[in-house]
C-alpha cells in the first residue's frame, strides 16, 4: 500500500535530501562492485560450493541478489528525481509533491502478492502491491550487508590460510612427485585439501588446518633427502650424470653377483627354483645416455636414480637369498665339526653308532646338490646321539 501524503519538502530541503541520497547511493555503488570482486565470492562462483558451505551460501546469494535489485530500485528513483528536480532555481509545488514523494515516500513498486480468493472482498483488489522508498531500502540494505560480508570473508580466510600454508610446500611437491611414490601421495593430499578449501571452505576449522598443514609438512621433510638431490642435480648436472653412471655401474656388478650366488646355490643346493628377474640395465642404461645428451630435465634423471637403486637393492635381495642358503651349508658344515670334537673329547667319536651318525651327516653334506633339510636332521641326529652317550658314561 502507498505511504498517506506528506507535507511537500521545501526546494532547499529537497537539494539537500537529494545530495545526500545520491552521496549514499555512490558509496553503496562503489561498495557493491567492491563486494562483487571480493574474493571470496570469486572463489564460490569458480569452484560450486558444495556441502556446508553451499547450505550457508543459498540464502546469502538470495541476500546479494535482492542488494542488487535494491540498488537498481535507488537508482531508478533518484534517476526520476534528479530528472524532475533538473537544473532550475525554482519547482513548481507539483513538482514538490512528486519530489518529496520520490525521497521520503515509497514510490516504487517493488512486487505484486495474489490475494486468495477467500480473503478478497467483492470490490476490493485482487493482489497486494508493495512499495518501496530510498529510506527503507537502505535500511534493508544495510542490515543485509553485513551477512553477505561475513560469509565472504569467512570463505576467502579459509582459502587462503590453506593457500598460503600449503604454497611453500606445494612449489617442492609439484617439482618431485613425479619421482616416488610418496612424492606423489603428498600431492594428492595436497590436491584433496586444496578442492576441500575451494568447495566447502566452511567445513574445514582453524584447527583442522593447521593439522592437515602440519602433517603435510611433515611428510615432505621427511622426504627432504629427496628435495636436496634433486636440487643438487640441478645445480651440478655433468657431475649428477657421473654419480648415476656410477649407480648403475654398481647396478650392474650386483646383477652379475646375484647371478653368480644363485647359480653356485643352485648347484650346491637343493632348493626350488630361485626368483629369475629380467635384467632392467640396459634399458637404464640407454635412457642415461638419453638423458646426458638432452641435459635434462633434472626430475626425469632423479626418476632413474631412484628406478637404479630399487633395481640395486632387488638384486642384492636375490644375491641374499642364494647366499643365505649356502651360508646355512657352511653353518651345518662347521656345527658337525664342532660336535665331532665334542665326540672326541668326550671318547665317543668312535662309537659305532655315533661314527655311522657322522658318516650320515657328513655323506649328506657333501652331495650336490644338498639337502640342507636332511642335512639338519643328520646333524640334530648327531648331536643327541653324543648327549646320550655322554648321560651313559656319567651314571
Amino acid at each position: 500500500m502507498r505511504a498517506a501524503a506528506m507535507l511537500p519538502l521545501s526546494v532547499a530541503e529537497i537539494d539537500r535530501e537529494l545530495s545526500d541520497r545520491t552521496q549514499q547511493f555512490d558509496t553503496i555503488t562503489s561498495t557493491l562492485l567492491e563486494l562483487d570482486n571480493h574474493p571470496g565470492l570469486i572463489l564460490i562462483r569458480h569452484f560450486p560450493p558444495a556441502g556446508l558451505t553451499a547450505q550457508r551460501w543459498q540464502p546469502v546469494r538470495q541476500a546479494l541478489d535482492l542488494m542488487w535489485e535494491d540498488h537498481g530500485r535507488m537508482k531508478a528513483i533518484l534517476d526520476r528525481a534528479r530528472t524532475l528536480r533538473g537544473t532550475r532555481g525554482r519547482v513548481d509545488d507539483r513538482a514538490r509533491v512528486e519530489l518529496t514523494q520520490l525521497l521520503r515516500g515509497r514510490p516504487h513498486e517493488a512486487g505484486r502478492t495474489p490475494i486468495p480468493m477467500a480473503q478478497r472482498s467483492l470490490t476490493g483488489p485482487s493482489e497486494h502491491v508493495l512499495f518501496v522508498g530510498l529510506a527503507d531500502t537502505l535500511d534493508r540494505m544495510r542490515a543485509t550487508f553485513p551477512r553477505i560480508a561475513e560469509f565472504l570473508d569467512g570463505v576467502d580466510a579459509v582459502n587462503s590460510r590453506v593457500a598460503s600454508g600449503l604454497g611453500p610446500l606445494q612449489a617442492q611437491v609439484e617439482l618431485a612427485k613425479g619421482v616416488t611414490p610418496e612424492f606423489r601421495a603428498i600431492a594428492a593430499d595436497i590436491d584433496a585439501l586444496m578442492r576441500r578449501a575451494g568447495t566447502d571452505p566452511l567445513s574445514l576449522t582453524t584447527a583442522e588446518i593447521d593439522a592437515r598443514i602440519a602433517e603435510i609438512g611433515a611428510a615432505v621433510r621427511k622426504q627432504s633427502t629427496v628435495l636436496t638431490e634433486l636440487n643438487a642435480i640441478t645445480a651440478e648436472w655433468p657431475a649428477a650424470v657421473a654419480e648415476t653412471r656410477r649407480r648403475w655401474e654398481l647396478l650392474r656388478q650386483a646383477r652379475d653377483r646375484a647371478a653368480q650366488v644363485k647359480a653356485d646355490a643352485e648347484r650346491r643346493i637343493l632348493t626350488a627354483p630361485l626368483p629369475t628377474r629380467s635384467d632392467p640395465t640396459p634399458l637404464l642404461g640407454s635412457e642415461l645416455s638419453k638423458l646426458a645428451s638432452d641435459s635434462g630435465p633434472a626430475v626425469a634423471l632423479l626418476g632413474l636414480r631412484t628406478r637404479i637403486a630399487h633395481a640395486t637393492d632387488a638384486a642384492n635381495a636375490d644375491a641374499a637369498l642364494a647366499q643365505g642358503l649356502l651360508d646355512r651349508r657352511a653353518e651345518l658344515h662347521g656345527r658337525l665339526g664342532g660336535y665331532q670334537a665334542k665326540a672326541a673329547r668326550l671318547g665317543v667319536s668312535e662309537d659305532r653308532e655315533v661314527l655311522a651318525a657322522y658318516q650320515i651327516a657328513a655323506g649328506l653334506l657333501t652331495r650336490k646338490p644338498c639337502d640342507l633339510a636332511a642335512v639338519t636332521r643328520a646333524v640334530a641326529d648327531y648331536q643327541h646321539l653324543i648327549g646320550e652317550k655322554k648321560a651313559g658314561r656319567t651314571r
